[in-house]
């Protein structure tokens, strides 16, 4: 095992180096708890991809909860909810992962359910070309048996985790360290990065 540290800029090389290896279409999750920014890390990895002339659609998983009656039902506050019922899995397979497959239609919903509002949103389909690239990003993603053809899991240790969570997210813990235990995200995924320090990341060998 090596593990190499890189800069923010490297890792988007990384990640859309393991892209490039992949002919056609490409279902790519980048995993990890809010601090590690998988959003943000997607967004960059997508703007480059396009400058390579792949086309990107980055996709949030934070667009993609349950309603708030079916979420919420066991409270606000629920751990073992929040790992196994606020995804919505069925929509995130029916609207973006099975139509981003090679024999899919292409054509892919970014966003699903506005859970600040409790409504859908109002998007609109995108059709995704024959070497297109969906990049999902979001938290507790692995280990569900989604569809993906790659996955980057930023790991952060317990420790650190409870440091950076704000006061108002902690109750998710639990949900974080089951989610570590029993769904092995770090075995899992194709590209494991060390984001205690997500400005200062390391990749695992």
């Amino acid at each position: 095992m090596q593990i190499t540290p890189v800069t923010p800029a490297r890792l988007v090389d990384e990640v859309v180096e393991l892209v490039d290896a992949r002919p056609g279409r490409v279902r790519l999750a980048l995993d990890g708890p809010p601090p590690t920014q998988p959003l943000t890390l997607a967004e960059r990895v997508g703007a480059q991809l396009r400058t390579r002339g792949r086309a990107a659609v980055v996709v949030s998983a934070a667009d993609y909860l349950r309603p708030a009656s079916v979420r919420l039902e066991l409270g606000r506050e629920d751990p073992a909810e929040y790992l196994d019922g606020w995804l919505d899995t069925g929509g995130l397979r029916r609207e973006v992962l099975d139509p981003a497959a090679a024999e899919g239609s292409g054509q892919v919903l970014p966003r699903l359910w506005d859970a600040a509002a409790d409504r859908a949103h109002r998007d609109r389909y995108v059709q995704l070309p024959g070497d297109g690239v969906v990049v999902l990003a979001g938290a507790l993603l692995l280990g569900r048996g989604l569809p993906l053809d790659l996955a980057v899991h930023l790991r952060m240790s317990a420790p650190a985790l409870a440091r950076t969570l704000p006061e108002d997210e902690r109750w998710t813990l639990p949900a974080y360290a089951r989610y570590a235990d029993e769904r092995g995200p770090a075995e899992e995924a194709d590209l494991l990065v060390l984001s205690d320090h997500p400005d200062r990341p390391a990749v695992r060998r």
